[in-house]
């Protein structure tokens, strides 16, 4: 039996370590209280008397457990009772025995919680016994009437059992326990090598008192405040923690950005992160390493404002025409280096060092050249609006374009260069499998795969505007696989 006390103090030890490891901060349900106990119950005695006789018991506790914010915690346990033992063995005399017993004592409590309302523990103490062995009709027994021992020991305790909490404060117990004799002669005689002891089964009622504080006054009581030191006024959830409505780890009370977008990485303010600084949130920034202090369109990329491919912050001819082959300063190339540039020079070949007009023309020279006309961009409809199905342009699941589809995206490269003044919208688009923000996600990364491969190859990036419409604008039933394929798509539409 002592082996088993050993065992379960053990097993109730390391259970404890690990459960208060997986929540540190859970407040005990007997933090800090005091628990007043009565049960009563059933002895077996073991001592020399061979045959069993069981008789009954009865006791009172009182426990004070320690502050503690974990699923286990120890305390302190001061008990007293009083009941009786007994045995039957036909070849003693006298055949039959009932040893009258009186206790107190104390000792340590070890608590743990295995669900709300189920709390198993374990005690361990010692406890000063008075006990009167008597035979049949109460007569003093032999030894007992002569004195031969003292009728007064400590004993050794152990108990192990479990709390079933019916309300906040009351809770119903059962238990089995032992109690170790150093002595033999609870039964009056002593034979043998062994002492006595005798075991218990209870069952009773547990009154809790000084339970349930709430500590920082936000309506939830620590047993079942997951954030104890809430400052007051500020509203929480049912586990006492600050209300965060759009889930970016930031609550609401310090969020000075109450409905960033799920998923969005914020800063301590629960604010998007601007990486850059130009006032566009990283995850709607197509051009996240902007330098400071440039002024930026609402995609993050900085202004572009004549459309030559060179940002404004960078163009020293920031007027240049539409359409118009500029440097990378953005100033319009002047091949021949007279001055004139190549859009305006009707003499594209001029020596070095010859003076010329205002046209780029030798100053002294009639040269009678055929000005070419201006012919208007014309964009047949069929190159007005490409369409790649995400089967044949993308890996499934993924967004890194195929070799397939550089063919098709090669024509339309062509067509953006012979209108260099249109401007295009690259969308994505999903079926309807899977969440709304997932499909967003997927089908503006497509997108935007797909622009950077027509930057790769000259495009200017303010000609292109790329959207992630998700599952929105289905061309197709999602209700087949067939559907479902045509409306996993790209599409490249000229908007101007």
């Amino acid at each position: 039996m002592q082996t088993i006390v050993k065992a379960a103090l053990i097993f109730l030890f390391i259970s404890g370590i690990s459960l208060s490891q997986v929540e540190s901060r859970r407040y005990n349900a007997f933090s800090g209280t005091m628990v007043f106990t009565v049960d009563g119950g059933v002895t077996i005695g073991k001592t020399d008397y061979s045959q069993i006789k069981p008789d009954y018991l009865g006791k009172v506790s009182l426990d004070y457990f320690l502050p503690a914010y974990s699923k286990s915690n120890f305390g302190f346990r001061v008990f007293g009772g009083g009941g009786y033992i007994a045995g039957k063995d036909v070849t003693l005399v006298p055949a039959v025995f009932r040893t009258k017993l009186s206790f107190i004592g104390g000792g340590v409590i070890y608590s743990l919680e295995a669900g709300r309302y189920a709390f198993p523990y374990f005690f361990a103490g010692a406890s000063y016994l008075w006990f009167d062995p008597l035979g049949p009709g109460g007569v003093k027994l032999p030894n007992n009437l002569n004195n031969v021992y003292k009728k007064h020991e400590i004993d050794y305790n152990g108990e192990l059992g479990f709390r079933f909490l019916l309300t906040d404060n009351f809770s119903v117990n059962v238990s089995g326990g032992i109690q170790l004799s150093p002595n033999d002669y609870l039964d009056d005689v002593a034979i043998g090598t062994n002492n006595d002891m005798f075991y218990y089964a209870s069952v009773g009622f547990s009154f809790s008192f000084f339970t349930d504080n709430d500590s920082d006054e936000d309506g939830v009581p620590d047993s079942r405040d997951h954030c104890p030191n809430t400052q007051r006024g500020v509203a929480v959830d049912e586990f006492g923690c600050p209300i965060d409505s759009d889930h970016d780890g930031v609550p609401d009370y310090m969020d000075k950005c109450p409905n960033t977008p799920k998923g969005v990485a914020v800063d301590k303010d629960g604010c998007p992160l601007d990486s850059d600084g130009d006032g566009v949130p990283d995850y709607r920034d197509v051009c996240p390493n902007t330098p400071k202090g440039v002024k930026v369109d609402d995609l993050g990329c900085p202004l572009d404002s004549d459309g030559d491919g060179v940002p404004d912050y960078k163009d020293k001819c920031p007027n240049t025409p539409a359409g118009v082959q500029v440097d990378s300063e953005g100033c319009p190339i002047d091949s021949d280096h007279d001055g004139v540039p190549d859009y305006l020079d009707k003499c594209p070949d001029t020596p070095a060092g010859v003076k010329v007009d205002s046209t780029g023309c030798p100053v002294k020279e009639e040269v009678k050249k055929e000005v070419k006309k201006e012919v208007p961009e014309v964009v047949s409809e069929e190159a007005a609006k490409v369409t790649l199905s995400a089967g044949a342009t993308f890996a499934f699941g993924k967004s890194k374009l195929l070799p397939s589809a550089f063919p098709e995206l090669d024509k339309l490269i062509k067509v953006m260069k012979e209108n260099l003044r249109s401007r295009w919208l690259i969308a994505g688009y999903t079926d309807n499998i899977g969440s709304d923000n997932a499909n967003k996600k997927v089908s503006l990364e497509r997108a935007k795969a797909v622009m950077e491969y027509l930057v790769a190859k000259g495009i200017n990036i303010r000609w292109l505007r790329v959207i992630g419409y998700g599952k929105a604008n289905p061309v197709a039933s999602n209700a087949t696989e067939e559907g479902r394929a045509k409306n996993r798509r790209v599409e490249i539409t000229r908007i101007n």
